[in-house]
């Protein structure tokens, strides 16, 4: 077997009727003293690029491809410099995409893996052939420095193209110097030109795609002077094409990410009409709410029982008296509830209704961006908001001693929420330095509270499983005492989060944490 080591340098090729190539299709080196020769028979590769909905590999630096040629299979996850991260053979048989960590093989890449796509499933973003010719470098000396392969790739999903011809120099060992000046003679070829980009980026273009082109953020550009209005209407176009981007997803149940996006995008627009629904045409936030409303309420049973089945194994870690076998009852009970309102909300997404609510908002809010200019302007309306939510959170908040009820605290946790919607719609009006800084100060107040009424939920919930299970004659004693043990952690959580309050309350609503605000708003108006 040839030795090569690390590529030297990789190469599109001009389009052949441009290019003064050999017959075999590399590049022909005038005056070289490099000789290229057949090293083998050209290959089939079945090639396809995955990643994750929200592209958490391309992010994180990776890439991930799956290639089959003659009998062998195997997963190869290289670094964006085209280094070797971790590989696996899937010689067990053929793998089936969507795939989630844990119907990998297990070893070094699923390792590597689990850490950067989480509960994230991967998914064909490319579909590929590409066709394989290694060839032989020699020097002049008739020694073989390097192994020169060319490539044709044809997609065959999501769209039927060809992508450049490429040609990667990758040296023997011990003659690294030799293939990059033979990597120097190639690139110095009219018409050849270094490879700005991998051939999955490559693969990408040619689909039409960009890396990175979903993201669940409010990903808008406003300014200060466009009518409050358009500026309300552009970012619920954004919010609703992110909310139908991801409900294909959530009714084939790919994974659960899916839908936690949805919901978001749901709940920044019902938070945008609550808010900011005044600068919008008379009656259309009052028209919309209840929709929203009814589809943020069908989403909600199979998301509250994703949070209980994906912290089951950190809930199962902390049990000291009782053990996981002994709980495990209650993780089937979970995951039978959950089924079933999957489906639910499977028909509800597939419903006539969100349909036509889908169809008749577009419109509208069509018609809104294309309408008439109304004042006031942006910057103003988002200045006036934001301060008025901000001074709700500071009186709430420092009207909460520990004599206070938890619904003061729950009370805050929503009031806190609407403020960070605002601050998050508005984003592109404000310094993104002081944006972030006054979001993150806002999150850790917001953690808190969550924290607190989270695990005052769950309590109730656990109560209310166990009276089911009983019920139904599905929980055996030690299961409903394993159970107590879980819903004792809660309390100390919960007690936990309480006696944080003050303290994080103390620091946002602190001099500094109200020049911030008053910045941002400053800035804006």
């Amino acid at each position: 077997m040839l030795n090569a080591v690390r590529e030297v340098a990789e190469f599109v090729l001009p389009r052949p009727a441009d290019a003064r190539a050999q017959s075999d299709g590399v590049p022909q080196i005038s005056g070289s003293r490099y000789r290229i020769a057949s090293a083998g028979q050209s290959r089939t590769v079945r090639r396809i690029w995955l990643d994750t909905f929200d592209w958490r590999l391309f992010r994180a630096g990776l890439s991930l491809e799956y290639t089959a040629a003659r009998g062998n299979r195997e997963l190869v996850l290289t670094a964006r410099d085209g280094e070797l991260v971790a590989e696996q053979s899937m010689s067990a048989g053929r793998p089936r995409w969507p795939a989630k960590i844990e119907q990998l093989p297990v070893g070094p890449l699923r390792e590597h893996l689990s850490g950067v796509i989480g509960v994230r499933a991967l998914l064909p973003v490319v579909r590929a052939t590409s066709v394989q010719t290694n060839r032989r470098a020699f020097d002049a000396e008739n020694k073989t420095i390097a192994i020169v392969t060319t490539e044709q790739t044809t997609l065959t999903e999501p769209a039927k193209a060809t992508t450049p011809s490429r040609v990667a120099v990758a040296p023997l060992r011990g003659y690294q110097a030799q293939a990059g000046k033979l990597a120097g003679a190639l690139a110095r070829v009219p018409g050849v030109q270094r490879a700005d980009q991998t051939a999955f980026e490559a693969a990408l273009r040619a689909a039409g795609r960009r890396p990175g082109d979903y993201t669940s953020k409010i990903d808008v550009r406003l300014s200060g002077d466009m009518p409050a209005a358009l500026a309300i209407c552009t970012v619920l176009i954004r919010l609703f094409g992110t909310a139908e981007a991801n409900v294909p997803g959530t009714i084939r149940d790919i994974d659960t990410e899916f839908l936690h996006d949805l919901r978001i995008a749901v709940r920044r627009t019902r938070s945008v009409l609550k808010l900011t629904g005044s600068a919008l045409p008379a009656g259309l936030a009052d028209r919309y709410r209840p929709e929203f409303k009814w589809l943020g309420d069908l989403t909600t049973p199979t998301r509250d029982l994703d949070v209980y089945l994906i912290g089951y194994p950190s809930m199962a870690g902390q049990l000291i008296a009782a053990t996981e076998p002994e709980l495990r009852p209650f993780h089937d009970y979970l995951a039978t509830q959950r089924a079933t309102a999957q489906r639910r909300l499977a028909r509800g997404l597939r419903s006539a209704r969100f349909a036509g609510l889908a169809r008749e908002w577009q419109r509208d809010l069509k018609q809104i961006a294309e309408g008439p200019r109304r004042r006031p302007p942006a910057g103003k309306f988002a200045a006036e908001r934001i301060r008025r939510a901000h001074t709700r959170v500071l009186r709430s908040g420092g009207a909460i001693d520990a004599s206070s009820p938890p619904q003061a605290l729950h009370d805050l946790r929503k009031t806190c929420k609407e403020l960070r919607y605002l601050l998050e719609v508005f984003a592109s009006l404000h310094d993104p330095g002081e944006q972030w800084r006054a979001v993150n100060e806002l999150k850790a107040l917001q953690d808190c509270l969550g924290e607190f009424q989270d695990t005052e939920v769950q309590q109730t919930e656990l109560r209310a499983f166990a009276r089911k299970m009983v019920a139904e004659d599905r929980a055996p004693a030690e299961t409903l005492l394993a159970m107590g043990e879980i819903a004792a952690g809660l309390a100390v959580r919960q007690r936990a989060a309480r006696s944080e309050f003050a303290g994080l309350f103390a620091t946002f609503a602190s001099a500094r944490g109200r020049a911030r605000i008053d910045s941002l708003t400053g800035a804006a108006s």
